[in-house]
Formats: structure tokens, C-alpha cells, sequence
């Protein structure tokens, strides 16, 4: 369980298999169901976004080793027209979609770490990085 696997994001189903596998890896490497919940949370808002803005894109998902420390990091990538104002989406309460507005900094706050790069009419990468206890 060394190497990364990814899904396809095109359609709704496609989120559902992100989550499936999110939730997989996360059992196999040992959290708890609460972290897994947490982890499968915000792989289902990375792959909503990927699906409502930028039509298709991948969730990457992979165990990694750090020094002895194991975590999961998941990876979601996109060709889509990239995010404008990151400052802006990364506010609570911030949405386009008519959502409750968790979007991002809800996966920022259930993960322990979060990266966002984005170029518009490029696309986006966004890392999420949960760490065993």
C-alpha cells in the first residue's frame, strides 16, 4: 500500500468512489472511524468542487512516511478555469454554488495540513494532508 491510486472525477458517481477508497486507505493504515470521516469529508468536497467547477479533474490519494510519522495525503488535481481569489474561497461562509459555504476551509480544518495552488484558465491542485495519531 506504498503507491498512490487515483480516481477520475467526471460525474457524481465518481465522488462516491473517491470517498470509497479515501475510506479504504484510511482503515488500512490504521485511523480511527472518526479521522476517517474526516478524511472521506473532505475528499467528497474536493470531489464536488473538481465536479461543479472544472467539469472533471482527479482525486489522488496515497500513504505516505515521514521520518517513522504515516499520514494520507489526498491530491485533487484539475485542468478547470482555476480559482480567482483563493483569499476569498478560503472565507467561511464564501460560496458560488448556493452551499452552506464549508467548502475549502472545512477541509482545512479537518485535515492537518492544506495547500492550495491555482492559476486561472490553468487549473487547480489542492493537497490535504492527515497525519496518524
Amino acid at each position: 500500500m506504498d503507491i498512490q491510486s487515483c480516481v477520475e472525477v467526471r460525474n457524481e458517481w465518481d465522488i462516491v468512489s473517491a470517498r470509497q477508497l479515501g475510506r479504504n486507505m484510511a482503515k488500512e493504515l490504521g485511523f480511527g472511524s472518526v479521522d476517517q470521516a474526516r478524511i472521506t469529508t473532505a475528499i467528497s468536497e474536493l470531489a464536488r468542487n473538481i465536479y461543479l467547477y472544472a467539469g472533471r479533474g482527479k482525486i489522488c490519494i496515497e500513504p505516505i512516511d515521514q521520518l517513522g510519522r504515516k499520514g494520507l495525503r489526498i491530491v485533487a488535481l484539475d485542468n478547470g478555469p482555476g480559482i480567482r481569489e483563493i483569499r476569498k474561497v478560503m472565507e467561511d461562509g464564501y460560496t458560488t454554488s448556493g452551499g452552506l459555504g464549508a467548502g475549502l476551509p472545512g477541509v482545512k480544518r479537518l485535515m492537518d495540513e492544506f495547500s492550495i495552488e491555482s492559476t486561472v484558465d490553468v487549473g487547480t491542485e489542492i493537497s490535504a494532508t492527515k497525519w496518524l495519531r
